[in-house]
C-alpha cells in the first residue's frame, strides 16, 4: 500500500512555509488570515497573498531554508524502507533542495513558485474542486489505489478522511478526533517506521 507523507510539520519539525513568510514576508498578515481559512478563504487564497509579500530571490530563501529548516528523526529510515510519496501545500522549490541535503530521493507532489521581484507568485498544482470537502485539496492528487497518510494540520484533513489508515499529529489529530476517526499518533518519523513494520510482521504471521 501506498505511504503518503505530509511535508510542513510533518517531516519538518515547523512548517517550513511560516518560517519562510517570517523571514521574507508579512507575519502580522499570516496572523490575521489563518483564522479565515475554511471560513471565507481557501487555502490556496491564503498561500497565494501570503507569498506575494516575499521579494527575496528564491536562491537567497532556499540558501536560508538549507540552513533553518530541520527535519524529524526518522526520515532517512522512512525513505529507505517504504519510499512514501512527499505531498504538500507547499513549493517543490523548498522542499527537493531539503531532501537532497539529507540524502534522500522521493516522489514530490507539491505546489511551485515563480519568485518575481515584485512578490512571488504561486502556481497551484491542482485547482479541481473536491467533490468532498470543496476545496483544492491533496485528496485529488492520490485517487487510484488505496494509501497509508501521515500528517499534522489542515492541508491534511480531507487526504486522511480518505485513507486506510492515517498517523496524525497536532491539528489533524485535534480534526480527527473531533470527526471520530481513528488514527495513530506519532512523535517523529521513526514512531511511522516502526509502526509499519509491526504490521509487517504481523502479517508474516498470518500467513504462516
Amino acid at each position: 500500500m501506498r505511504l503518503v507523507v505530509d511535508w510542513d510539520g510533518t517531516v519538518t519539525v515547523r512548517d517550513s512555509l511560516v518560517q519562510v513568510i517570517e523571514r521574507f514576508g508579512d507575519p502580522e498578515l499570516l496572523r490575521a488570515l489563518e483564522p479565515r481559512v475554511g471560513v471565507d478563504l481557501t487555502l490556496h487564497e491564503e498561500i497565494a497573498l501570503e507569498f506575494e509579500q516575499v521579494t527575496a530571490p528564491l536562491e537567497e530563501v532556499v540558501a536560508w531554508v538549507l540552513e533553518h529548516v530541520e527535519v524529524r528523526p526518522g526520515l532517512s529510515e522512512l525513505a529507505a524502507q517504504h519510499a512514501p510519496v512527499v505531498i504538500s501545500a507547499g513549493f517543490c522549490e523548498l522542499i527537493e533542495p531539503v531532501l537532497a541535503r539529507e540524502g534522500v530521493s522521493l516522489e514530490v507532489l507539491a505546489n511551485r513558485v515563480e519568485a518575481r521581484g515584485e512578490g512571488w507568485h504561486v502556481q497551484f498544482r491542482d485547482e479541481a474542486a473536491c467533490a468532498s470537502c470543496g476545496e483544492a485539496c491533496k485528496r485529488g492528487g492520490l485517487a487510484g489505489d488505496p494509501y497509508v497518510y501521515v500528517g499534522d494540520g489542515y492541508s491534511d484533513r480531507c487526504a486522511a478522511l480518505a485513507a486506510e489508515r492515517v498517523f496524525a499529529r497536532d491539528g489533524l489529530a485535534g480534526y480527527l478526533d473531533e470527526q471520530g476517526v481513528r488514527y495513530e499518533p506519532f512523535r517523529d518519523l521513526l514512531d511511522v517506521t516502526e509502526a509499519l513494520r509491526r504490521q509487517e510482521l504481523e502479517e508474516v504471521v498470518d500467513r504462516r
